[in-house]
């Protein structure tokens, strides 16, 4: 689609996700957006700057201080006919909006013998290294990714970023979107001024490769090609593919990708322990198994409580010379 598209420009993270919303609320009149500091603030990281000039405060939402209480008006609107997009300031408020998402939001389709749907779209932030301390620094996607009924998305690219907003808008299910902080304005790249939707459960690869798979989400993604790039002064030539949805999993993308390599890094600024990493890992492990060279191995945060210290806080996250270490032991390169 990139390739093809016409009046390409380029966009921040940031300015991919507005753009989506704004174009899905003209498409649709029955999209509307609710949450804390939406409106004239444009949210803490002003991602939203401007959209309440052109659609006013009866579809840009400011809410009371209360996640529990508008992630319900979202999913009664929702049911109602509406398709709310209820803004989440902060991924690690995931813990205060959980029976909402999970007990409501997820299952109403199936109590209700399919008789309402929930097209709702929740938009949640991931990631460190911003400085946030213990409460505002987590990624918990693997939490949604568990559920069955909710989609999750984790897009890496403001290309992507749009093009699967869009998507998560015009589903007829729940979908979680997480994204990550650090991506609103410091990742840029192409993005087509033209509509265009990119269907939930479809994998990518973002740099073909023979020796080794790096399956990775998020920021991990440019994580994962710079470390690529320096791969290629050792003679390694890494693949790096990305899921972009946690839920649906595009699994033959990622099987297929590890059977020609025969080797598989999977990258997640989530916790090891329990989480989207394993999941992943399994999912190769299991549908490769007689084509591996080397045990399918993982990069992830580190099993602790996001710390405030800069210098603490880098250390907990992958980075690029972790991937060279790690891909030089499992090609035996070292």
């Amino acid at each position: 689609m990139l390739e093809t598209a016409t009046n390409v420009r380029e966009l921040s993270f940031g300015d991919a996700i507005k753009e989506a919303i704004a174009e899905e609320m003209r498409r649709d009149p029955n999209v509307v957006l609710m949450g804390e500091d939406v409106a004239e603030a444009g949210t803490t990281f002003k991602v939203l700057t401007g959209l309440v000039d052109e659609f006013g405060k009866d579809r840009i939402i400011d809410t009371p201080i209360s996640e529990a209480g508008f992630s319900g008006l979202g999913v009664g609107a929702a049911m109602a006919g509406m398709r709310p997009i209820v803004d989440i300031m902060f991924g690690d408020f995931l813990t205060i909006i959980m029976d909402q998402m999970v007990n409501q939001a997820a299952k109403i389709h199936y109590m209700s013998g399919g008789k309402w749907k929930v097209p709702m779209v929740f938009r949640l932030t991931m990631g460190a290294t911003r400085r946030s301390a213990a409460q505002h620094s987590q990624s918990l996607h693997a939490w949604p990714s568990h559920i069955p009924g909710l989609k999750v998305v984790v897009p890496s690219t403001p290309y992507d970023a749009k093009g699967l907003f869009k998507a998560a808008v015009r589903d007829d299910n729940p979908v979680v979107i997480f994204e990550h902080k650090i991506s609103y304005r410091k990742v840029k790249g192409p993005v087509p001024a033209d509509d265009y939707v990119i269907p939930l459960g479809v994998a990518d690869v973002k740099r073909p490769g023979r020796d080794i798979t790096i399956i990775a989400t998020s920021s991990m993604v440019q994580t994962a090609l710079a470390g690529a790039k320096l791969l290629e002064d050792v003679g390694i030539d890494a693949e790096v593919v990305d899921p972009r949805t946690m839920w649906p999993l595009d699994e033959e993308t990622l099987i297929n990708s590890v059977k020609k390599t025969s080797r598989c890094i999977v990258m997640d600024e989530g916790y090891g322990r329990y989480g989207v990493s394993a999941e992943l890992a399994a999912t190769v492990a299991q549908g490769a198994f007689y084509d591996l060279d080397a045990p399918v191995t993982r990069l992830c945060a580190m099993h602790v409580p996001i710390p405030f210290s800069p210098s603490l806080e880098d250390t907990t996250v992958p980075n690029e010379r972790d991937v060279v270490t790690l891909a030089q032991k499992l090609c035996k390169r070292t």
